[in-house]
């Protein structure tokens, strides 16, 4: 059996997990008329993950099965966003109801005992009155219109009160789901990990003296420093010409390296009152991160206090910064598509992540523990990352 094939047996199992998982979604679409825009996120993840197996299994090399495992890792985050988001929306949905519980426990009770007054006695006791039969007649029209109305009180508490069932058993399996899809998304990450080590051939701009890029590493201290030295580790003997790309018409619809939400604009100073001119995005542990556009490895690894670094030049005198990854993929000098794997985030998954019961409140944001740090710069002058990149509404 071939590696890839060993690979796909080993996820397919998992794909099977997460199968499972996904199905959460659209259960809670029955439940919470909302949760449409999470059902359909699950399926399209569902689908992304099929296409990526299938791909998988018909990899031929290492540069192949990265590209598949990329998919694979991809479509296992979007499924856990999609199940995260359909639970965090059931357990505010579920807080709501056990508010108006509360709230209107006496008109409950009052209803209740009501009902079993008019359950107990017989219709015509109901019916008489003690002025006789103007005042009988009179009770018999209070009635008709009173009776209809306590029912569908009683079928609207019915009906909350299943909704409230639906939603307990929901967030209870939910656990359990989720923990087979992380130990599937887990195990497509570890892949993807031995298959960039395996890829061979990728095609290289320039190759880095070792000694220099250990020298402008030790001697810079800030990334404008960093950045101006970058040309000086080249090994003049070994650079190619590559493709130089105009990214002149894809401002703003960049896709951003890594799914996740805004913390902090360009310019915004953090706790510390520290102001960089890049965004800071929030994402989930292990998050994987991606390249934005077809680009250059100018550098990467450890730089300055920006924890491990990749330096993307998409294009002559256009620098992508990515800063905070705790895993890094590739070499400095290859050339990569769009969409090739950078690396990873740091941190560990847990199935607890989004679905505790703090995430019920509606200020609750997704569960994300890990921050990459991006930075746009041309010619070596800051630019206001969302000028560049496509800025959702998770990332807004």
């Amino acid at each position: 059996m071939t590696t890839a094939r060993r690979t796909y047996a080993g996820l397919t199992a998992r794909a099977a997990a997460l199968g499972l998982l996904l199905g959460c979604a659209p259960l809670a679409q029955g439940v919470l008329a909302q949760e449409a825009p999470a059902a359909t996120a699950a399926r399209a993840a569902a689908d992304a993950l099929e296409a990526a197996h299938m791909r998988l299994d018909a990899a031929e090399g290492a540069r192949d099965r990265v590209a598949a495992l990329t998919e694979t890792v991809k479509a296992y985050e979007q499924g856990l966003a999609a199940l995260r988001d359909s639970l965090r929306d059931a357990a505010r949905r579920e807080t709501a109801l056990q508010d108006k519980f509360t709230t209107q426990s006496e008109e409950i009770a009052a209803l209740v005992s009501t009902l079993q007054v008019i359950s107990t006695e017989p219709a015509p006791v109901l019916l008489l009155h003690p002025a006789g039969p103007i005042g009988t007649v009179r009770a018999g029209m209070m009635m008709s219109d009173t009776a209809p109305a306590l029912a569908q009180q009683a079928r609207d508490l019915r009906a909350e009160l299943d909704e409230a069932r639906a939603l307990r058993s929901l967030r209870e399996g939910a656990a359990a789901r989720l923990q087979e899809g992380l130990r599937g998304a887990q195990l497509a990450r570890t892949e993807l990990s031995q298959a960039v080590s395996d890829r061979r051939g990728l095609p290289k701009r320039f190759s880095a003296d070792p000694l220099k890029v250990q020298l402008l590493v030790a001697t810079t201290e800030t990334l404008r420093e960093f950045a101006q030295g970058l040309p000086d580790i080249v090994d003049d003997d070994s650079v190619t010409d590559a493709p130089d790309h105009d990214l002149t018409g894809r401002r703003g619809r960049i896709p951003l390296p890594v799914a996740g939400t805004l913390l902090r604009q360009a310019g915004e100073a953090d706790a510390a009152g520290i102001v960089r001119p890049g965004i800071l995005v929030a994402t989930l542990p292990s998050a994987l991160v991606t390249t934005p556009v077809a680009a250059t490895i100018r550098y990467l690894g450890p730089l300055l206090d920006y924890g491990n670094v990749i330096i993307l030049e998409p294009q002559s005198g256009v620098l992508l910064v990515l800063a905070g990854l705790k895993t890094v993929y590739g070499e400095t000098g290859e050339v990569l598509s769009a969409g090739a794997p950078l690396g990873l985030m740091a941190g560990q998954s847990r199935a607890s992540d989004g679905v505790a019961p703090a995430a019920a409140t509606e200020e609750a944001g997704p569960a994300s523990d890990e921050t990459l740090y991006i930075e746009v710069r041309q010619d070596n002058v800051p630019q206001d990352p969302a000028g560049w990149f496509e800025m959702t509404k998770e990332t807004q």
